[in-house]
């Protein structure tokens, strides 16, 4: 069995999109996912996105991690289906419900709201997520935030000097973070700017993070640190994001269709379950 896909990416943070809305595709498990996302062997991606149809919203959009592991939100992969779609729709994730809807900017994505609870993050126990008593080396007192997805983000003077790739993946995986985490590192530059480098849980270090960049200046926001809309810039580019006066965030931000192709589903260990 072929499947179509199409390759698409928002400030480099690139994905897989399958459209399982109106032709079924093979079950997808973290087997076939982390397959198909191999950089060497596989297509490559950093998540995997797949669209199936949805009795709440225009669709359904499920992310899979390039460990394969399935997850909750992606704001780049949110813009991405968004362009994908073509007109303004509301997304059921695991994470909750989104919107998406083309702007002149690019595409405009309703988030949700934030959560700062130790159980909406989840921590393993409870605690100030506001400054969190915690430090991993010269990362101190974070704050935590759940923005679809859990986020733990720590401001510090220069992002590019916190060697994050070894740091990262100490972080998720620390048993504090019950359902790993994704770590920021951040730097106020301006009341309206803020420098953003993401780990990224199950995916490793990103060129671009949409809910990291969401769940970064909700925290910087949450602190006093900066106004109520600012732009973040990652190593792939700026991401513009609101935080409403209810309570909503928007992120707006450019996504982009690299290319199209198909392949074959066995290639990868899928098997096309028919019902009898």
């Amino acid at each position: 069995m072929r499947i179509d896909f199409t390759k698409m990416h928002g400030l480099g943070n690139d994905f897989i999109v399958l459209d399982a809305r109106t032709r079924p595709i093979p079950p997808v498990d973290a087997a076939f996912a982390s397959a198909l996302a191999d950089r060497h062997t596989g297509i490559g991606c950093d998540q995997l996105i797949v669209l199936e149809p949805s009795l709440d919203a225009d669709f359904r959009m499920r992310i899979f991690n390039a460990d394969g592991s399935e997850v909750e939100a992606c704001g780049n992969a949110t813009r991405a289906v968004g362009l994908l779609h073509g007109e303004p729709a509301r997304i059921e994730t695991l994470g909750g419900m989104v919107s998406s809807t083309p702007t002149d900017a690019g595409i405009s994505v309703q988030m949700g709201k934030p959560r700062f609870d130790w159980d909406a993050i989840p921590l393993a126990y409870p605690m100030d997520t506001y400054a969190m008593p915690v430090a991993w080396e010269e990362l101190v007192n974070p704050i935590a935030v759940n923005v679809g997805n859990p986020h733990v983000i720590f401001f510090v003077a220069d992002p590019h000097a916190i060697a994050l790739s070894r740091l990262g993946p100490m972080i998720e995986t620390d048993p504090l973070f019950p359902d790993r985490i994704n770590v920021n590192v951040a730097a106020v530059t301006a009341p309206d700017a803020i420098t953003l480098r993401v780990w990224e849980r199950g995916a490793g270090l990103t060129r671009a993070c949409g809910t990291g960049a969401c769940a970064t200046a909700i925290g910087a926001m949450k602190r006093g640190l900066v106004e109520r809309r600012v732009t973040v810039t990652l190593p792939g580019g700026p991401l513009l994001i609101e935080w409403r006066e209810d309570n909503e965030i928007v992120m707006t931000g450019p996504a982009t269709e690299a290319f199209r192709g198909s392949f074959d589903a066995a290639d990868y260990g899928a098997v096309l379950r028919i019902p009898i």
